[in-house]
């Protein structure tokens, strides 16, 4: 009788990973996280295993990989923070490519970004590029996967977005919101990773869904659909970083970064390819309309959970 594989998610009890981790049980693998989060349910009632993300013990973050076949790595932040920095994640996932290797990893499904540069003036960016460089040069198997800006219930980007809608009679957008991105559903993302974690070429994936906005025009999408259209105003990006940086405290949350602005504006939340995911946002959004942007998403209270 053949034995389940076992698969390791970082941060099943987060966004993505919640997601993968439930794919991969569905496909009759055991599972297993690296995790620093305690929630107060169990999402997978006790059928995944908790090992912590023991970046500062080596060692014991190699022996969690012990006899794991496909890692599939989620682990990021979104901005600096006086808790966690860009060059922390970087380290950090350093120390996990190297305990896979010494583990005896068979394979590594990283989630990227898209347009990752090792010259990028962002550091988001740059670190994405430097860790996809790692990867590729580690002798470990791997499929890195580049989505853009994920939707689905739990998501921040989209669901603040309607938040907004919904409580503001304005909404500011950064120029003149003509600079492009193609959501991709988080599932769907999830079902790519785990078809990449089953195959043993070396590959780049372009994860991006099968819609194509213009920011303008999805906030003006999403606007529609729940019924709160605004009228937009285009602001200097330093203005709505000002306005962001105001929200902040009232929110309990970073609201958007400068690096953030830069990078939708600079179009890298954009590339030239085919589709990977299927779920087109406008109709997710439609079938979710009444909940979709009812609370404020907090990327802090999540890491908190």
């Amino acid at each position: 009788m053949r034995h389940p594989e076992v698969h390791a998610v970082t941060g099943a009890f987060g966004y993505s990973g919640r997601y993968l981790a439930h794919r991969l049980l569905a496909a009759g693998h055991q599972v297993v996280t690296l995790t620093n989060s305690t929630p107060a349910t169990d999402p997978f009632a006790d059928r995944v295993r908790r090992f912590p993300l023991a970046f500062d013990r080596p060692a014991a973050l190699a022996e969690s990989l012990r006899g794991v076949r496909v890692l599939y790595n989620t682990y990021w932040v979104r901005f600096n923070h006086r808790r966690f920095t860009y060059a922390q994640a970087v380290r950090n996932t350093l120390l996990l490519f190297e305990a896979a290797q010494r583990a005896g990893v068979e394979r590594v499904v990283h989630v990227s970004i898209t347009n990752p540069s090792s010259t990028s003036p962002l550091e988001y960016f740059r670190g994405k590029a430097e860790l996809e460089t790692a990867l590729q040069e580690s002798g470990l198997s791997y499929a890195i996967l580049r989505p853009t800006v994920l939707f689905g219930k739990e998501d921040i980007l989209i669901n603040n977005m309607a938040w907004m809608l919904r409580r503001f009679p304005v909404f500011g957008i950064f120029g003149d919101g003509q600079y492009r991105l193609q959501p991709i559903y988080v599932d769907d993302l999830a079902a790519l990773a785990v078809r990449h974690g089953a195959g043993s070429d070396n590959v780049v994936v372009q994860a991006i869904g099968p819609e194509t906005f213009r920011f303008r025009e999805l906030v003006e999408t999403i606007g529609r659909i729940i019924q709160h259209p605004r009228p937009l105003i285009a602001v200097p990006p330093a203005l709505a970083y000002g306005v962001g940086v105001a929200l902040g405290p009232l929110l309990g949350d970073v609201v958007i970064t400068r690096d953030e602005i830069r990078g939708l504006m600079d179009g890298l939340l954009f590339v030239d390819a085919p589709p990977a995911g299927d779920t087109r946002l406008t109709g997710w959004a439609a079938a979710h309309r009444d909940q979709l942007g009812r609370r404020y998403a907090s990327e802090l209270a999540r890491r908190r959970a």
